[in-house]
């Protein structure tokens, strides 16, 4: 099922019953036999009495005591395999959320949500869960029925006013507890926001607490996440309060409808209307239809905070994608040919760009702001609509390319590097199961000097990885971002400074390995094409042509010698 058909809470909350159909009505069923052998135990009991006790006959008393032995027996394997049902199709369906959710924010074109880090972080694990228990939730409904509906009959059986006692009190509890349903959903709402806050706030605290203590400002910031915190804690305290009311409310309605029932059956036995098995039997009905009933009242909160949660996830899978799709179906990947033409961006105005395919251009900026947006742009990661002019790959906008045959890759200033190995980040981008070629890996690390981080590293390609590479310096990691960036040979490589982290040695190593893999003299095979932005001379040095951009416009071209010679701004920019 496709997310547009998921973009409400209801519509995650029926998809969620469709997807685990055959388990939830296994399940059902066999809480259904549960609650019906419940339900039977007090009838049965008030039989033994009438017909055994009260007749002082032991062999019918052994009879109908091994009955009672057989009915426990049926209860009990029926709870046993049904609950296993549910909890196996509860923890298929998290699973499942949780994968439509990681394929929502990974998918190729991008998510425009408004929702931080940390709230998707909440989203995909408290809101999947949550969202989850409405297949445990539908089977206690289920069974809550059938254990009414049966006691219901039974006292029918016993006398009319005290089966219309239940089947009419039983709707009017529900239906004045049903009015504060609403209340309670929005404020499950409430508090679930706002605890995604709060683990967003936490998240980024956590990810940047070093330059948070190198700047004093860790005060500050657990300031900040005191202040978002408590106003969870608040919203969760009323949702709290809320649910508190609902169940005292609840449970104070089912005992006194069960309770009325109980007086009333003493009172018919008294008058003699009733035997004292039956007598029994009422009163075990009544202290039994209490955990029913009550389940029946409580139900419909438990399923408006499922309701809560679903709605995040609707949030998220119904976001739409930051990059528009194709307007037609590409035979073919495009050419490496990128023209930026009158681009307008953040602090980029009517910047001129051009690129031929095989070619490798690097561009310096004097502003970082406008290295910083012509690097967002080339990303293929803004949509055509947050900038003015033209930006175009192989004569198609930019980003508006086939999920399948993605044909760049933008490496950022601060790579990204993820929990196992040092081999499994290098091969992150390859189908499962693939092997990498190993003499395109053993150029891909040399060209990217990242075959020193593995001469050190004890483990070589299994040498683990911390989270996002903090068991690595800031040199290690750019080498190892390259590296995978080199190996997966895209079209159109950018990048942006990729070097600022290394000495100067390795740097040129850098620079001269990446012109020989990507640019060699006798080049064959398809034409790939490269743009670092950048300010190191080493890589200037080894580029085809150079584009200087001042005050967020191209205002020079040349070689590096060329404008090193001839441009004021590009030597204060460069020369170091």
């Amino acid at each position: 099922m496709t997310t547009a058909t998921v973009d409400t809470g209801g519509a995650v909350l029926r998809r969620t019953v469709a997807r685990n159909r055959r388990r939830l009505t296994v399940g059902s069923a066999l809480i259904g036999v549960h609650q019906v052998c419940e339900s039977l135990v007090p009838i049965l009991i008030g039989v033994i009495v009438d017909r055994a006790v009260a007749t002082g006959d032991g062999y019918a008393l052994a009879r109908w005591i091994a009955a009672l032995g057989l009915l426990f027996t049926v209860l009990t394997v029926a709870y046993r395999f049904g609950a296993r049902q549910l909890m196996q199709a509860i923890a298929d369906e998290a699973h499942l959320l949780r994968l439509d959710l990681a394929a929502t924010v990974l998918r190729p074109r991008g998510l425009r949500t408004e929702q931080a880090t940390g709230d998707l972080l909440s989203v995909a694990t408290v809101d999947t869960d949550q969202t989850s228990y409405v297949l445990d939730y539908i089977p206690r409904l289920v069974g809550a029925v059938v254990a009414i509906g049966i006691s219901a009959a039974a006292l029918l059986a016993i006398d009319v006013p005290l089966g219309l006692t239940v089947l009419v009190g039983t709707p009017l509890v529900l239906l004045a507890l049903q009015a504060a349903t609403p209340a309670l959903t929005r404020r499950a709402e409430a508090q679930q926001e706002l605890a995604g806050e709060a683990t967003a706030v936490a998240t980024d605290l956590v990810s940047g607490l070093r330059p948070l203590a190198g700047i004093g400002a860790t005060g500050a910031a657990a300031d900040r996440y005191r202040e978002v915190s408590g106003r969870s804690r608040l919203a969760m305290v009323r949702a709290a309060r809320a649910q508190g009311a609902y169940t005292a409310a609840s449970g104070v309605g089912s005992a006194l409808l069960a309770g009325a029932a109980a007086v009333l059956a003493g009172w018919f036995a008294l008058r003699g209307d009733i035997s004292v098995g039956e007598l029994i039997t009422v009163i075990g009905l009544a202290q039994f239809l209490m955990e029913p009933m009550g389940l029946l009242a409580v139900i419909p909160g438990w399923v408006a905070q499922a309701r809560g949660s679903a709605n995040r996830i609707a949030a998220v899978l119904a976001a739409p994608a930051v990059l528009p799709e194709p307007a037609a179906p590409a035979e073919a990947a495009p050419e490496p040919e990128l023209n930026l033409a009158g681009l307008s961006y953040s602090t980029l105005s009517d910047l001129d760009l051009e690129v031929r395919g095989g070619e490798f251009v690097a561009v310096v900026a004097t502003r970082a702001t406008d290295g910083d947006a012509l690097a967002a742009v080339l990303s293929g990661r803004v949509p055509p609509d947050d900038y003015r002019g033209e930006a175009r790959l192989g004569g198609s906008v930019l980003g508006q390319h086939r999920a399948d045959g993605w044909p760049l890759h933008a490496e950022p200033h601060h790579p990204d590097l993820f929990t196992g190995t040092i081999g499994s980040n290098l091969t992150a981008g390859a189908a499962e199961g693939d092997e990498p070629d190993q003499e395109l890996l053993a150029a891909a690390l040399r060209a990217s000097a990242a075959d020193q981080v593995l001469r050190a590293a004890p483990g070589g390609l299994a040498h683990p990885v911390a989270e996002r590479g903090a068991s690595l310096s800031g040199g290690q990691r750019q080498r190892l971002a390259l590296a995978r960036a080199l190996l997966a040979r895209p079209p159109l490589l950018v990048l942006h400074h990729p070097t600022t982290a290394v000495d100067a040695v390795t740097e040129h190593a850098i620079a001269r390995g990446l012109r020989a893999l990507r640019h060699p003299e006798r080049a064959s095979g398809p034409a790939q094409t490269t743009v670092v932005i950048t300010s190191s001379p080493a890589l200037l040095a080894v580029a085809d042509r150079v584009v200087l951009v001042e005050q967020g416009r191209a205002v020079a071209t040349g070689t590096h010698t060329d404008l090193s010679r001839t441009e004021d701004a590009y030597r204060r920019a460069v020369l170091r």
